[in-house]
């Protein structure tokens, strides 16, 4: 890992980068984690690991511009990325939205910007964000659960992300719940996603509204799945489509019973719930989950855990990868 003598004190300067599947953010941030400068992009899909490797650095470039800062100031990157990861190496493994296998995404930033980098999975930024900063400060054991197009999944231990030998883990969306249920992207039937993704969600609300059952939906999206989302739902919702917030619980609950099997092993302090489907529909989510989840673990372990919200909101990942590249700094090892 490249190195540049110290983390500079409380001059500390950081980049934290979300990668997105279909958006990259930038941001740069003080010691305190308060954004100096930043810069948003879509990501083109399938472009190749060499042009998307030079999109992510010329992205960082914009966000230091915006911040009035040079690289020279930078004591750390943090990168998190929708995939599997060697956390140790700084690997992407394989991010399928992406077309990427195996690119050594920390070589290649610690090489152009000459100071120590790490690269992440997105939900255990995202997590380990919320830890550090948010709804989950000071907790020993936290585990996170982002529903989304997918469902990612994360955590942190005694202030650790918790990790395989060579990879990251947590891949709560692949969980099998439903016995010869729908077909993953992952090649396997019965997976959490194909129930409780917003995706899923938004299939079932979309047979909902050609049925006749969303009034609301079929006005303002039709049965168009890339129409439906996270702020649609919501409103179809409280606009009084009732069909729609009986399957968005639906969901949420079996989310619960995901969550249940995960405290069953790991008994976290505390469970937090973040991305798009939980910032549009807070309250219905934590209510559910907690419920569900609640009901099926063993009666010691009801009052042991509290489900929440995540705080740090679009920011979550970006954030929570600075602050592992600060940790990593600090104690001056990779993973």
């Amino acid at each position: 890992m490249a190195q540049n003598g110290s983390d500079k004190g409380n001059n500390s300067r950081w980049v934290g980068f979300d990668l997105g599947g279909t958006k990259m953010l930038a941001t740069v941030l003080d010691e305190e984690f308060n954004i100096l400068g930043k810069k948003r992009r879509r990501t083109k899909g399938h472009e190749g690991k060499d042009i998307g490797v030079e999109r992510i650095v010329e992205t960082i470039r914009m966000a230091l511009d915006d911040s009035k800062l040079t690289k020279e100031a930078l004591s750390g990157i943090g990168v998190g990325c929708p995939a599997p990861v060697d956390l140790g190496r700084g690997i992407v493994l394989d991010a399928v939205n992406l077309g990427w296998k195996n690119v050594k995404l920390r070589a290649a930033l610690e090489k152009e910007f000459a100071c120590p980098a790490v690269v992440l999975n997105d939900v255990d930024a995202g997590v380990y964000g919320e830890n550090q900063l948010g709804a989950a400060k000071k907790a020993r054991c936290v585990v996170g659960f982002f529903p989304g197009t997918g469902i990612g999944g994360g955590g942190v231990y005694d202030g650790r992300i918790i990790h395989g030998m060579n990879t990251s883990c947590m891949e709560i969306g692949h969980v099998h719940v439903t016995e010869n249920g729908t077909l993953c992207g992952c090649g396997r039937k019965g997976c959490l996603e194909t129930e409780a993704s917003r995706l899923a969600i938004s299939a079932e609300v979309a047979k909902a509204a050609y049925r006749g059952e969303s009034p609301y939906i079929m006005k303002e999206a039709g049965t168009d799945l890339s129409k439906i989302r996270s702020g649609v739902l919501a409103e179809a919702i409280k606009s009084g489509d009732k069909v729609v917030e009986v399957i968005v619980r639906r969901a949420a609950g079996l989310l619960g019973t995901a969550v249940a099997n995960v405290v069953q092993l790991l008994c976290p302090d505390v469970v937090v719930l973040g991305g798009g489907l939980v910032e549009a529909m807070p309250e219905i989510f934590v209510e559910e989950v907690s419920k569900s989840a609640k009901a099926r673990v063993m009666p010691s372990y009801v009052d042991a855990f509290q489900v929440v919200a995540a705080e740090l909101g679009d920011f979550a990942t970006a954030k929570g990868a600075a602050a592992w590249a600060r940790k990593v700094v600090q104690d001056g090892q990779a993973n």
